[in-house]
């Protein structure tokens, strides 16, 4: 039985693992399998760490690598298919957390004005528009259904097939409307359709325009990729106020550790808003 293969029908059918997920599971785990002296399922602790530790590849590679692995010997040990899980006691170099690139809000009104000289500009303007407004992932706002839009909001079936709500403000709104208006009936269920077979705009198709974009409006194109965008849409609202709770939710992160990296982002900015709201803050103390 090649238990690959179910762990990753388990991953898609129980868990909601994204395609994009589930390639690099197979992947990590098919290479794993040929590497380790007695394959996957006759691995001992040792052979493990010592696969992960002679990795001729990057520190998030290596901690890719051991996410499968976890994930895949935790899923044999519920299935009984072995007794002893050798991915248990892993021991990992520590990371350093990379802080994330972004845009300035000037720069994001440069981009968004400059969808205008690209051709299909306005669908490529509620592109921007929404992925600014709302921090969607670039496969959430591909592959978004007309069913999310609920006007001043937007149903998001994330990762692991959770759900979200995230609100969109009036300009992001109307961005939309005109480009509905302007892609007319259509029997797609989706809000960017195209003729690729997957339905709907690719990641590929989008990303491309994108840098198009960037180049018109004058930045770098290698500074601007949807996930920047995203990056960008946490961190200015973070610098305006906005709780950090609130950001995890609309993000749809499972873990707010994951959220709090902006927080490193704008540190002069979180210090001036403690200065200013903490109740024995010295500032307030002294403004009395």
């Amino acid at each position: 039985m090649n238990y690959i293969e179910v762990f990753l029908e388990a991953m898609s059918a129980e868990k909601g693992r994204s395609k994009n997920t589930l390639a690099a599971y197979a992947n990590d785990l098919h290479h794993a399998d040929t590497t380790l002296p007695n394959g996957l399922l006759n691995a001992t602790e040792s052979d493990i760490q010592s696969y992960l530790s002679g990795a001729d590849v990057c520190a998030s590679s290596v901690a890719r690598r051991a996410s499968a692995l976890r994930s895949f010997y935790k899923f044999l040990m519920l299935e009984k298919i072995i007794k002893t899980n050798p991915a248990k006691n892993l021991e990992l170099p520590k990371r350093a957390k990379s802080l994330p690139k972004l845009l300035t809000p000037e720069e994001i009104e440069l981009l968004i004005s400059s969808a205008g000289d690209i051709r299909t500009s306005v669908r490529l303007r509620a592109m921007l528009e929404l992925l600014y407004a709302s921090g969607l992932r670039v496969s959430e706002l591909c592959e978004l259904p007309m069913t999310a839009l609920l006007g001043d909001r937007l149903l998001i079936h994330g990762k692991g097939a959770k759900e979200r709500m995230v609100p969109v403000h009036e300009t992001a709104q109307h961005a939309i409307k005109k480009w509905l208006d302007v892609r007319g009936d259509t029997d797609s269920k989706y809000v960017f359709p195209s003729n690729s077979a997957s339905g709907h705009i690719t990641r590929d198709g989008f990303f491309k325009i994108l840098k198009k974009c960037a180049v018109l409006s004058g930045i770098a194109p290698e500074r601007v990729t949807p996930h920047v965008l995203r990056h960008s849409f946490a961190s200015h609202l973070l610098a305006h106020g906005a709780n950090l709770r609130a950001i995890q939710t609309m993000l749809g992160h499972e873990d707010i550790s994951t959220t709090q990296i902006y927080t490193h982002v704008l540190p002069e900015k979180l210090a001036a808003v403690v200065a200013e709201h903490h109740p024995l803050s010295e500032t307030k103390v002294h403004n009395k």
